[in-house]
């Protein structure tokens, strides 16, 4: 189902209904400032595995955090001082951070991986959705076999498993920029919609 919300002032009636479709276990799509996003309740096992179901994905394959805030990434993802200065600039933005995750992050999403990839989309719907949730969004592109689908119509039309699609404007076109801070050094790892001149 698409539910049309205005991107600068998402409509509190419906981040609630895309809320309550996260918090029972359903997979929804939604708007970022990189690429659209397809995205679940962390806590939700029945949604994480949709999600992989869905795009097709290995189990081994990392799946993203969507967080509110900063504050929020130092539960699942362990922060040093030099990655937090470098996400404090950058975020909100169209950056996916991997950082050493913490024992907060639910067995099915840690498996083998000791890290974790975590985001703070500048996009007013996924702040509005993430902030009404209360916990991250764990995420993936809405993607297949490697093309980013930009229309909402057509990721409604695509993953015909998913409960909502929140169409907004001010999508971007290109992945995010993706950085691995669990180093000593920032390590580029996917060079995306962010710029990477800092490095």
């Amino acid at each position: 189902m698409l539910l049309h919300l205005n991107a600068k002032h998402p409509e509190p009636r419906k981040i609630a209904q895309a809320v309550t479709a996260l918090e029972r276990g359903s997979v929804i799509a939604y708007p970022t400032d990189s690429v659209y996003g397809l995205g679940c309740d962390l806590l939700s096992k029945q949604g994480i595995e949709a999600l992989y179901r869905m795009k097709g994905m290995r189990s081994d394959q990392l799946l993203s955090f969507v967080c509110p805030d900063l504050s929020d990434i130092a539960r699942y993802a362990i922060v040093g001082d030099a990655a937090y200065r470098v996400m404090r600039r950058l975020l909100p933005g169209p950056y996916t951070f991997i950082l050493p995750a913490t024992k907060e992050v639910p067995r099915t999403l840690r498996m083998k991986r000791k890290t974790v990839g975590v985001r703070i989309p500048s996009h007013p719907v996924t702040l509005a959705l993430t902030s009404a949730l209360g916990r991250p969004i764990v995420s993936t592109s809405a993607s297949l076999d490697g093309e980013f689908l930009i229309d909402p119509r057509e990721i409604e039309e695509r993953f015909r498993e998913l409960a909502l699609v929140l169409d907004a404007e001010g999508v971007g076109l290109t992945p995010s920029t993706v950085i691995d801070l669990s180093g000593d050094e920032p390590v580029l790892v996917r060079e995306g919609a962010g710029p990477v001149d800092f490095l």
